[in-house]
């Protein structure tokens, strides 16, 4: 499978922090108290009504939104939605249309390594007949001749790798590979650097289909 221009572009300028929506619990209202009865004793005594329980103030729902992403090839990628930890969006570099999903990495090891970002997007570019192909930006200049490999469950997924970015090497594995992220719940990406650091970098597939699916019907 050969390198597109656009696919290294998007991949070196696409720093995104795609975060879910956070769920807040429902409020529930107390009733008011019911006073006491009146004493049968003493008919004319009685006892004070008790004070409406204080009301519980209304949680606010807190919602971080994607982090702004860069224009693409002198285009403003435009959000066509969030879905869990993916963000689904559309640009138009030199008047072609294209959709793409991306997301970073929810665990990286080794932890605290000195490395750039890294992000894992599909994209869809109708004018180059190019569907869902599947890049990752590892973040750091790769070890050159070494591949890297995905992993989805018990589907392994072989990756050649240029630069900072890796690609699935053989083009027959590339449905296949989406088919498997699909209905997985994590996918764990291994690579080494020019340096021979070996890296995993794990990225949770929550809302990866919904997403796919939207970036689908704006580029079909």
């Amino acid at each position: 499978m050969t390198l597109t221009g656009f696919s290294r572009f998007l991949l070196v300028t696409m720093p995104l922090a795609v975060v879910p929506l956070a769920l807040t619990p429902g409020v529930t209202t107390p009733a008011l108290a019911q006073a006491a009865k009146p004493d049968a004793k003493k008919p004319d005594a009685k006892k004070p009504a008790a004070k409406p329980a204080a009301k519980k103030p209304a949680e606010k729902k807190t919602e971080k939104k994607p982090d702004p992403v860069p224009a693409v090839g002198g285009a403003q990628p435009t959000l066509l939605g969030q879905f869990g930890d993916w963000g689904a969006y559309t640009a138009a570099p030199g008047g072609k249309k294209v959709c793409f999903v991306i997301a970073k990495p929810t665990q990286t090891q080794p932890a605290g390594l000195n490395r750039d970002p890294s992000y894992m997007f599909i994209s869809t570019r109708p004018a180059d007949k190019v569907k869902e192909e599947v890049s990752v930006i590892l973040g750091y200049p790769a070890k050159a001749n070494v591949d890297a490999t995905a992993e989805i469950g018990a589907t392994h997924v072989t990756m050649y790798t240029q630069k900072d970015g890796a690609w699935v090497k053989n083009t027959g594995d590339e449905a296949k590979m989406v088919t498997a992220l699909r209905g997985g719940s994590d996918v764990v990406v291994k690579a080494e650097s020019g340096r021979g650091t070996k890296t995993s970098d794990t990225y949770s597939l929550k809302g990866l289909s919904q997403a796919l699916d939207r970036a689908g019907q704006e580029c079909k």
